[in-house]
């Protein structure tokens, strides 16, 4: 998407655009049952907006590739995740509202449990309790390293963020996250001559880190992914003419909405309260990106029922959405996370945009196979902004 012709093209009114993220939507075919999660789910309501409105399927990235959650966020904000890459650290710092400086080093850290072999066997310890990972990364926080100032802080869950502040720290590292089970974590790596100084502190301080967490099981070790420096992204304000809001619970993706000059709304844990949030909001944004993350997780799990269960109880989410009376009402993912995989996949994801100008097709039901027989057919998730800009009415003509 060429954002200069999107500046270009952009004019205000007072019309109302949400955007609902429902993460790790898509999915696969359940071998005992053929169906997927989608189709095995009672989604009453998001099956009327798709009878609704206009249905197809996106690629967050390129077809064939796997998208991170970053990637797959940013391409649903007009970003082509390929020209704006940013690192899962920084996203995590944001997130949290970590005061980030342009020359710190970022990562995001799993702690996870190692066998008395030192290989992999749970890349999450167990989900280990907030609490937990806050008294581990307490510990950790005192690791010193020659010339460099660390902070280890918890997130949620097991996931931790990982700072180093000094000079000479160039991002270009290596994942030491496998991202598979029975091997061992990988040494951090330079990817380029100057982040040599940058991977041997890592080293260094994963060293001192498996020292201390030896004897913590589950989280007897830890796994960093990510490293990155602050990126420079211009802002939806300035290219869509939004005066957007985010409302997500998981610090990564207040992050990234952060990263691209949304306002981040405080909110509640579930999706009852974040939709208490954008209610009590409604009037001060015209653009609201509202996230649900439950769906991804259970499909991480490869937890099938799970999945379903998640989708129901966001699919009730939709009538409060709707009573809004947004201009424009979407719905999509930010990448497919089948629970037959437990992980995240290539698979294009549904998507559904409703409004007084869309035109419908012949989509009865909102999951992959009708999805992708629908009007939009596949098409880049880049291209999801925009869409939602022309069908409010804020886009001008292009060319005489």
């Amino acid at each position: 998407m060429d954002l200069e012709l999107i500046r270009e093209l952009v004019v205000k009114n007072n019309t109302k655009i949400v955007l609902l993220v429902i993460d790790g939507l898509g999915g696969l075919p359940n071998p005992e049952t053929g169906r997927t999660e989608l189709e095995e789910a009672n989604t009453m309501h998001l099956d009327r907006l798709a009878a609704d409105g206009l249905c197809g399927v996106t690629v967050p990235v390129a077809l064939g590739i796997t998208p991170g959650s970053g990637p797959g966020h940013l391409a649903l904000f007009g970003y082509d995740p390929l020209k704006y890459r940013v690192g899962r650290g920084v996203l995590e710092a944001l997130g949290i509202e970590f005061d980030l400086r342009k020359d710190d080093l970022a990562a995001r850290g799993n702690f996870c449990t190692v066998d008395s072999q030192g290989n992999i066997t749970d890349r999450r310890a167990g989900r280990i309790s907030t609490e937990t990972c806050a008294a581990l990364c307490e510990d950790l926080s005192t690791v010193t390293l020659p010339g460099i100032q660390v902070f280890v802080q918890p997130v949620r869950e097991h996931r931790f963020l990982l700072i180093l502040r000094g000079d000479g720290l160039a991002d270009g590292l290596a994942d030491t996250d496998p991202q598979r089970l029975g091997v061992p974590p990988l040494p951090a790596q330079a990817e380029k001559p100057e982040a040599d100084l940058a991977a041997r502190l890592v080293n260094d301080f994963i060293d001192q880190a498996r020292k201390r967490l030896a004897d913590k099981h589950p989280a007897n070790a830890l796994l960093l992914r990510g490293f990155s420096k602050w990126p420079d992204l211009p802002h939806v304000s300035d290219v869509f003419g939004l005066n957007a809001a985010a409302v997500a619970v998981y610090p990564m993706y207040r992050g990234l909405a952060k990263l691209v000059g949304m306002t981040v709304l405080p909110t509640g844990m579930t999706i009852d309260e974040e939709l208490a949030t954008v209610q009590e909001h409604w009037q001060d944004f015209d653009f609201f990106f509202v996230h649900y993350k439950t769906t991804d997780s259970r499909g991480e799990d490869g937890d099938y029922d799970a999945k379903v269960a998640a989708l129901e109880e966001v699919d009730r989410a939709i009538p409060s959405l709707r009573d809004l009376a947004p201009d424009v009402l979407m719905v999509g993912g930010d990448h497919s996370t089948p629970s037959l995989l437990a992980g995240h996949s290539w698979h294009p994801v549904p998507f559904v945009i409703w409004s007084p100008w869309c035109r419908t097709d012949r989509s009865e039901t909102f999951d992959e196979n009708c999805c992708r027989a629908g009007g939009l057919g596949v098409f880049p998730a880049t291209s999801v902004l925009p869409l939602a800009l022309a069908n409010a009415r804020r886009l001008t003509k292009y060319g005489a």
